[in-house]
């Protein structure tokens, strides 16, 4: 598949998931104390219900795009310390590991019913904070050199 591909993949899928994230940290949040905790709790379920069917395909296209990606940066990934643009790319495969971790984390913590309101709000913040941080490194990588 041609790096353009998987570039447009890549970017569509993360402005998808980002923008999840986006609303239901910057948005959602807001709406927590309005609503109430048993009105918040029953939103919190619907999106949780329909994330769990959405999202999977989203973040098998994000990933695969990704580790595409990452193949064609092998040579800078075997030696991440060399350039500052292996680092930069190190550590952004790293924060998505551990975004991947916190969705896997989500996804079967919910239909257990083991994923409560504060574990809800704290996985979101903490991959908002994430993904941030990606999209800075994303851009860092070709812009900064040291």
């Amino acid at each position: 598949m041609s790096y353009f591909v998987l570039v447009t993949l890549h970017l569509l899928a993360a402005i998808f998931f980002v923008g999840t994230v986006f609303f239901e940290v910057v948005i959602l949040e807001s709406l927590r104390e309005p609503l109430g905790r048993d009105t918040m709790r029953r939103v919190e379920v619907a999106i949780g219900k329909r994330a769990r069917r959405v999202m999977p395909f989203v973040i098998i296209v994000l990933y695969t795009a990704g580790i595409g990606m990452a193949w064609q940066y092998r040579a800078s990934l075997a030696n991440p310390f060399a350039s500052s643009f292996g680092t930069l790319l190190s550590l952004k495969i790293l924060l998505a590991l551990s975004v991947l971790a916190h969705f896997i984390t989500a996804i079967t913590l919910g239909p257990r019913g083991k994923l409560r309101s504060r574990h809800f709000k704290m996985i979101h913040i903490s991959v908002f904070i994430h993904v941030v941080l990606i999209v800075f490194l994303a851009k860092a990588m070709f812009h900064v050199t040291w």
